[in-house]
C-alpha cells in the first residue's frame, strides 16, 4: 500500500452524457437530476429522479430502460409527490431518493429528503412495484440528509447510513431499528477531514453501500468550499461485511470530479452527486447514475475490482487516515 497516494480518477463518462434532461420530459419540468436506480426482475434499469418543477420545488419520477442507457420510457405525471397536508415535513419537496431492494422484505425501501419549515430529514418509503408506495414516516429529524439503508438486518437489526449536520460540520453516520420505524443507537462512521482536503468539513453518502467479498464499498460525496462557491467530487471508503461500523480502507483523493462541461455549468455549477447505480452481469461493471450541475442525469462507468485494488494501492488504514478532526 502507497498510503496517501493520488491515484487519480475511477470512473469514465458515457459518451450518451447526459442521458436525461428536462426537455425529455413529458411534463412541465425546470430540472432533472440526482436519481435513485436500481435493476428490475425484467432486466430493466429502474432510475427514481428528482424533477424540480417551475416552483422550485422537487418530487420523484420514474423512467426506465432496457440498456441503461437510451430508450427511456418516462412516466406520463409524477410518480411520487409531497403531501404537506398530513406530512408537513415535505411542505417544500421531496429530494434525493436512494433506493436499496431488501430481500427479506420482498420489497424496495427508498430513503429521501423531506424538505419542510425547520429544515431536511429523513423520511423512507416502502414499494414493490413503484406505483403504490407506503410511507414509513420521518426517521431522522432535521438537519439530516444523504441516506439509504443496508439490503439486510445485522443481528436484529436494520442499518441506516445518513448525514447529520451540526455546528461542527457534516459527518456520515450509522443508526439501527429493528422495524425500520424506531430508530436509535447513532454512530459517527465517516468523519469529514479539516482544513484544505478536498472532502473537509462536509461529507455525505452518494449511493447505496456496495455488496463485495471484501466489505461494504461506499461511494461518498465530499464538499469543498472556496472564494467562488463549492465542488462535490466523490470519494470511496471500505467497510467491514460483517460488521459495517468497522472502516477498513479510506482513498485520501477523490475518484471522479466534475470535469465535463455538463457538471460544470448549470443551476448548482460543478457538482457530480451519484445517488444510484447498477452492478452489470459481470458482476463487476458498475453503472453509476449521478445528477450534474443540478441540471441533468449522466452515468459514469466503474468497476468493484479496480475500485478495491485502487483502495488497497492508494487508500489509508484507520490509523493512518490524516486530516480528520
Amino acid at each position: 500500500m502507497t498510503a496517501g497516494m493520488d491515484c487519480g480518477e475511477l470512473f469514465r463518462r458515457h459518451p450518451a452524457n447526459p442521458i436525461l434532461t428536462a426537455a425529455e420530459w413529458p411534463y412541465p419540468i425546470h430540472t432533472v437530476f440526482n436519481p435513485g436506480a436500481t435493476k428490475l426482475s425484467d432486466g430493466r434499469t429502474l432510475l427514481l429522479c428528482r424533477c424540480e418543477d417551475h416552483r422550485g420545488l422537487s418530487h420523484f419520477c420514474k423512467a426506465t430502460s432496457y440498456d441503461g442507457i437510451t430508450g427511456w420510457q418516462i412516466d406520463r405525471a409524477p410518480t411520487f409527490q409531497s403531501d404537506p397536508v398530513n406530512f408537513p415535513e415535505e411542505l417544500w419537496g421531496i429530494e434525493d431518493p436512494r433506493i436499496t431492494f431488501v430481500p427479506d422484505l420482498q420489497a424496495y425501501i427508498i430513503a429521501y429528503t423531506a424538505y419542510g419549515k425547520v429544515g431536511p430529514g429523513v423520511s423512507l418509503l416502502k414499494t414493490t412495484d413503484f406505483v403504490t408506495f407506503e410511507r414509513l414516516g420521518l426517521t431522522m429529524q432535521p438537519d439530516d440528509k444523504d441516506a439509504a439503508l443496508l439490503p439486510r438486518k445485522f443481528g436484529d437489526n436494520y442499518l441506516l447510513l445518513h448525514r447529520p449536520m451540526s455546528s461542527d460540520g457534516a459527518d456520515i453516520w450509522i443508526s439501527e431499528s429493528p422495524d425500520l420505524k424506531t430508530w436509535g443507537r447513532p454512530l459517527s462512521l465517516l468523519k469529514a477531514r479539516r482544513g484544505a482536503w478536498w472532502d473537509a468539513n462536509k461529507i455525505g453518502l452518494s449511493p447505496p453501500p456496495i455488496e463485495t467479498a471484501e466489505g461494504w464499498l461506499v461511494l461518498y460525496h465530499g464538499v469543498r468550499t472556496h472564494a467562488s462557491g463549492s465542488l462535490y467530487r466523490v470519494g470511496v471508503a471500505l467497510f467491514d461485511l460483517e460488521d459495517p461500523h468497522l472502516l477498513l480502507l479510506r482513498g485520501s483523493s477523490w475518484i471522479m470530479g466534475p470535469e465535463a462541461p455538463y457538471e460544470r455549468m448549470g443551476d448548482v455549477s460543478n457538482v457530480v452527486f451519484p445517488g444510484g447505480y447498477t452492478i452489470g452481469d459481470d458482476g463487476d461493471t458498475i453503472n453509476l447514475y449521478y445528477g450534474a450541475a443540478d441540471t441533468s442525469v449522466c452515468v459514469a462507468i466503474g468497476s468493484i475490482k479496480q475500485l478495491l485494488a485502487w483502495l488497497h494501492e492508494c487508500g489509508d488504514t484507520p490509523e493512518n487516515v490524516t486530516g480528520v478532526r
